[in-house]
């Protein structure tokens, strides 16, 4: 379970439409994977009721409450299944959300989560580049103290080696982070492929 802070923290990174707190509905991809974890791939009921009357998804759990008009009344998708398979994209955009990502929302100087910003591990004014291999999340404190010194200079260290991640990482990754609402009907869609714990 998610303590208050982190989730706090949580959603100043996610941004969660209005319409999306009243019977969203998980989007799954063809082969039954939601298409991203974090943050979950969630469509509105308005949206998920249109796909489905488009032909463009499989319902495959409703939730009890149901929607009308004049002619018609259907109950609410609570988990759609897009008929056509979207290809998950290979390359990981080098962002400040998936950077942080990578990093678990944590500085990698002291593990501290919360006032992120980003660190040059070899600072630009010695040569560092701006790449996954040299830039790591780091809170406003840990940043101001190393400035433009190098790691042995300021006598800090790395929590784990800063590497580009791949797209799977990333989603394994976000399983960590999961939003606040969380339906019973999408538990079995969201973790039937997590590796299991020996």
């Amino acid at each position: 379970m998610l303590d208050s802070k982190t989730t706090e923290f949580r959603t100043n990174f996610v941004r969660e439409p209005q319409n999306l707190r009243h019977n969203p509905a998980l989007v799954l991809n063809a082969d039954y994977r939601p298409l991203s974890y974090y943050p979950l791939s969630l469509w509105s009921w308005q949206d998920a009721v249109k796909a489905a009357f488009l032909d463009r998804v499989t319902i495959v759990a409703e939730y009890d409450d149901v929607v009308r008009s004049p002619t018609t009344e259907i109950k609410i998708p609570s988990v759609v299944v897009l008929k056509e398979f979207v290809k998950p994209q290979k390359r990981v955009a080098f962002t400040r959300f998936n950077l942080f990502l990578r990093d678990e929302f944590s500085c990698q100087y002291c593990g501290a989560k919360g006032d992120l910003t980003f660190d040059h591990v070899t600072p630009r004014a010695r040569g560092g580049i701006t790449s996954w291999e040299n830039v790591v999340a780091a809170c406003s404190r840990c940043n101001l103290k190393k400035g433009s010194k190098t790691l042995s200079q300021s006598g800090m260290s790395l929590r784990k080696k800063p590497l580009q991640p791949n797209a799977s990482y990333l989603q394994n990754m976000g399983r960590k982070f999961p939003p606040n609402f969380l339906h019973d009907s999408w538990m079995d869609f969201l973790y039937w492929d997590a590796e299991l714990e020996a």
